[in-house]
């Protein structure tokens, strides 16, 4: 299995690369108040791409902490639960008599 992951990596990878050897032209991306950027398509969609992935992953930290958060409380739900049951199990065990005459 992971030789086949390194198969298809090492496949998408030479794709990839390949796509940057054929894109090395230069792009113009026009901003507002005649400001202009020029740099190879190929960095300018990986500028774009890196962008995308940061507003991603910041989009996605709220939810993250709060389910950190839940699953923090439920720990300590389940922690409660399991020193009440075993509290529980022991009470109803008999505590043996110092001299061995069972009651």
């Amino acid at each position: 299995m992971r030789l086949l992951f390194r198969v298809v990596a090492a496949i998408i990878f030479i794709v990839f690369f390949g796509f940057a050897l054929k894109n090395t032209q230069e792009a113009v991306l026009s901003f507002f108040l005649d400001y202009e950027l020029r740099a190879p398509l190929v960095l300018l969609l990986l500028g774009f791409f890196a962008t995308g992935v940061v507003f991603g992953v910041l989009a996605m930290m709220p939810m993250v902490f709060r389910h950190r958060r839940d699953v923090s409380r439920y720990r300590k739900e389940l922690s409660a639960m399991e020193t009440e049951q075993a509290n529980q199990i022991l009470a109803r065990v008999k505590a043996p008599h110092p001299d061995g005459v069972g009651l």
